[in-house]
């Protein structure tokens, strides 16, 4: 018998009266909010994991999803983003997805176990082989999560995406926090990764009415693959691209440099991460929707751009002029070597926001596979650079090869959107203009201020950050004045729709 189910279920209804983009858009918001909260969770996490654990710990367990990243990027379906582009009712198509999913984490569970011994051996650290062997579950717990919350993407609701997302958040948080201070070890970062996944797989039963059943349809698969395949090709390129230099780094400086590396690119990169998540979460479903409206299409991709500049170029100067003084207030003088790469890392963060706008274009359109090029562009570039520069100039070497692999890939993906959009270089130039100045003035700012104080501390920092964004705003007034740049509108925007 056939699981049916109507593919918007009660509670799920897209909101009457609005129109697509307002529905992207006020999905948008609650996305971005369901980001801000979780990451001042993770953030508070951090900082109390950073003060108990040593970089050698966040090491072992840098190394540990290392190896499951391998795994999980070698054997991506790219399901979930057929599913969202095809413009059908995909009920058809969920049990056969799931079931697919599920026998590829038993797979991968069983794997990991396996290569442990190998995985640890190959980075000179054998502390990390249990952890390996007992993080494979995460896989397990993700692979059997209903497939039903496709939907909260796809049809842009995502309020139930916020408790999906957010009752693991918190889990995690918990959890991780509480093992820190009885272990004093990795382990806390393990039973925390472990009892979030384990939430969400929980809760997402609870989010979606959608029940689905073991079946495969050989066709079926086949058509999720024919889409997927190019998926998996930009996952395996990502995953070489954003893992190879950690890898490198492991392999060469040892667990206590990837310690360093990896919270230097965590933190640096963290507001352009969440941008991009949003980004991508939101505007594909949207895009897709729009993929035969070539001007809607354009209009849509223009404002997304100029947001996401207006957000990221103060962000990133503001993460650039204080990464010092945030690192040795909060993390600690052990993490103070790890700033000079953070603060290259910024700018690498800051390139990755705006070329994350891309990316859902290429593939609401269906052509993923311009993606899949230009990431191998970047990743030759890696290729050829991050060994000699990683051997003589350690983590900031890293740091460089990376920041120069995303200049050169940006090229690409943006002369290819102005293509597919048509919307010119006037106007893609126009867009992150004035953002850029804004940034510029802010970090400037920040910076004469820090100059004239002697050790910043913790009172100073927050009155930094408060006068930062206090001159974020003001620049918003004056654009707005002189520029028309409609950002008090964009704010008044917000508002309209979380309340519709």
């Amino acid at each position: 018998m056939k699981n049916k189910i109507d593919p918007f279920p009660i509670g799920d209804l897209p909101a009457p009266g609005l129109s697509l983009s307002q529905r992207a858009f006020r999905g948008g918001v609650w996305v971005f909010f369901l980001r801000i909260v979780q990451q001042l969770f993770n953030l508070a996490r951090l900082i109390i994991l950073a003060r108990i654990l040593a970089p050698h710990d966040f090491g072992l367990m840098g190394i540990t999803l290392l190896t499951m990243a391998t795994l999980e990027s070698f054997t991506q379906t790219g399901f979930q983003a057929a599913l969202i582009q095809k413009k059908e009712n995909i009920t058809s198509y969920l049990d056969t997805a799931w079931t697919i999913l599920i026998l590829r984490g038993m797979i991968l569970l069983a794997i990991l176990y396996l290569i442990a011994p190998y995985a640890s051996g190959f980075f000179n650290s054998t502390e990390a082989k249990p952890i390996i062997q007992v993080i494979g579950l995460s896989v397990l717990l993700q692979s059997f999560t209903n497939i039903g919350i496709v939907y909260f993407q796809k049809e842009l609701e995502f309020k139930k995406e916020f408790i999906y997302q957010f009752a693991g958040t918190l889990a995690d948080f918990i959890i991780a926090v509480s093992a820190v201070l009885i272990l004093q070890n990795v382990w806390a970062l393990v039973f925390g990764l472990l009892a979030g996944n384990a939430t969400r797989f929980i809760v997402s039963y609870f989010v979606h009415p959608y029940r689905p059943h073991l079946r495969f349809d050989l066709g079926k698969a086949r058509e999720l693959f024919g889409f997927g395949k190019w998926v998996l090709g930009s996952s395996i390129l990502v995953f070489l691209i954003t893992q190879g230099d950690d890898i490198f780094v492991g392999k060469l400086l040892g667990a206590t440099a990837l310690g360093f590396y990896q919270l230097a690119y965590r933190i640096s990169n963290m507001p352009a991460t969440e941008i991009t998540h949003v980004i991508s979460q939101v505007t594909f479903p949207a895009y897709s929707k729009l993929q035969d409206d070539i001007p809607k299409l354009r209009e849509a991709y223009l404002k997304v751009l100029q947001v996401t500049a207006f957000l990221s170029f103060p962000i990133a100067g503001l993460i650039f002029v204080l990464a010092p003084d945030f690192t040795r207030i909060f993390l600690g003088e052990k993490w103070m070597p790890m700033v000079p790469a953070m603060q290259m890392l910024v700018f690498a963060g800051l390139l990755r926001s705006i070329s994350a706008t891309t990316g859902p274009i290429f593939l609401s359109i269906g052509k993923p596979r311009i993606e899949t090029r230009w990431q191998v562009v970047r990743l030759l570039v890696i290729a050829s650079l991050i060994y000699p520069c990683t051997i003589n100039w350690g983590i900031v070497g890293a740091s460089f090869v990376v920041l120069l692999s995303i200049v050169i890939s940006n090229i690409g993906f943006c002369l290819n959107v102005v293509k597919i959009t048509k919307c010119g270089f006037k106007s893609f130039n126009k867009s992150i203009a004035l953002p850029l100045i804004n940034g510029i003035i802010v970090s400037f700012l920040i910076s004469v201020l820090t100059f004239y104080i002697d050790t910043v501390g913790i009172l100073d920092f927050f009155l930094l950050t408060s006068v930062g964004i206090l001159i974020y705003l003001s620049l918003i007034y004056l654009f707005d004045k002189y520029f028309i740049y409609e950002k008090q509108l964009f704010i008044r925007e917000i508002l309209k729709l979380l309340k519709s």
